[in-house]
């Protein structure tokens, strides 16, 4: 096999832990050795092996003279796990294929340095587009200290997502749903505004029943009914309600004797300021989150040039009625010229709908 191919398996190694790994990346390696593969390992969790690591282990005595492929530069720190780089100095492994340079401005080459200079022969550039896609959320978050943003959202061919009533199960059929519903699995958040879970009451549960997911809810007067969906089948800490100083000070004080997490917030135009919500978010090792509405929460981030990824799907029915409610509103540009434009757009068919997918 070609060494791409190699890394390949690797990559899908790691993608078997997506939503898992957070603050951490996704990673996956193997070890070979004679031209076949004698150990492979994927980081799981935050805190647990490392993939090397695993793949290491299982090669045991194996791993001496073999070549390691890893879709991640090594660690070369202490940081919840000790060093990588140590370990495969020590095991006796002689070259190393990696995929991509760590992002972190940190680290970003330091631990190859380290590897060569132990003697161990080091390639890196496998497969570089696909690897960065998969670990995305945690480029960003190293980078920026910001979290990945996607806006998700389910609309007809005329971009409406409610009748003039607020109706609006369901625009999609069932199969775009479920695909919409499993989405949430690879996110450490979702983020709604109060309104979303004042007409449909929803669970914002994620998909997995392992998945531990945070709910965030935007409510610039504490709204939230105590009793509300979102607090069921859930840590109270893991739902957290981002209010301003105009919020109902009795239900706040509930909301805390309840151990629900409020953060009161400074405002921007009326409402939570989400620049410094998500940079608070950040400190909190949210590294991504899944906005799923409703419009006016779409449109203040766009506004605001939060939203890295769009996902909408596109049902195909015409509702056509002027006072039905728009997918996207409150963001209001003056210029055509100068509108958001997705890049890198595709397109799938899931059932009977659409998914327009892209970034900003």
């Amino acid at each position: 096999m070609m060494h791409s191919d190699y890394m390949r398996i690797a990559m899908e190694l790691a993608i078997k832990a997506r939503g898992q790994t957070s603050p951490n990346p996704m990673v996956g390696a193997l070890l070979v050795k004679g031209g076949k593969i004698i150990a492979q390992g994927y980081h799981r969790r935050c805190g647990a092996d490392h993939a090397e690591a695993a793949a290491i282990k299982k090669a045991g005595r194996r791993a001496k003279g073999a070549s390691l492929y890893v879709t991640l530069e090594p660690c070369s720190h202490h940081g919840r796990t000790p060093p990588c780089t140590d370990l495969i100095i020590k095991s006796g492994i002689k070259k190393i294929f990696v995929g991509m340079k760590d992002p972190n401005p940190l680290m970003n080459g330091k631990s190859i340095l380290l590897l060569r200079k132990a003697g161990l022969a080091v390639e890196v550039g496998f497969l570089g587009k696909e690897l960065k896609k998969i670990n995305e959320a945690f480029i960003k978050y190293i980078r920026q200290q910001m979290p990945f943003v996607v806006a998700k959202c389910a609309q007809t061919l005329d971009g409406k997502i409610a009748t003039a009533g607020g109706q609006s199960k369901w625009i999609t059929a069932q199969e775009a749903r479920d695909y919409g519903h499993r989405l949430r699995d690879g996110f450490d958040a979702i983020l709604v505004g109060v309104n979303t879970v004042l007409k449909d009451n929803p669970f914002l549960n994620a998909d997995g029943k392992s998945k531990r997911i945070r709910k965030i809810i935007l409510d610039t007067r504490l709204q939230l009914p105590l009793e509300a969906n979102v607090f069921k089948d859930v840590r109270p800490g893991d739902v957290i309600v981002a209010t301003t100083t105009k919020a109902d000070q009795r239900k706040l004080g509930l909301l805390n004797s309840r151990n629900v997490q409020v953060m009161v917030c400074p405002s921007y135009d009326g409402r939570v300021d989400l620049q410094w919500l998500f940079k608070e978010l950040a400190k909190m090792e949210i590294t991504s989150i899944l906005i799923e509405g409703g419009g006016t929460m779409i449109g203040a981030a766009l506004k605001e040039r939060l939203v890295d990824k769009m996902m909408i799907f596109v049902a195909p029915k015409i509702m056509g009625d002027h006072q039905a409610i728009n997918a996207i509103s409150g963001f209001q540009p003056t210029d055509v010229n100068h509108l958001p434009r997705l890049k890198d757009l595709t397109i799938q068919k899931i059932g009977e709908d659409l998914l327009l997918e892209g970034y900003l």
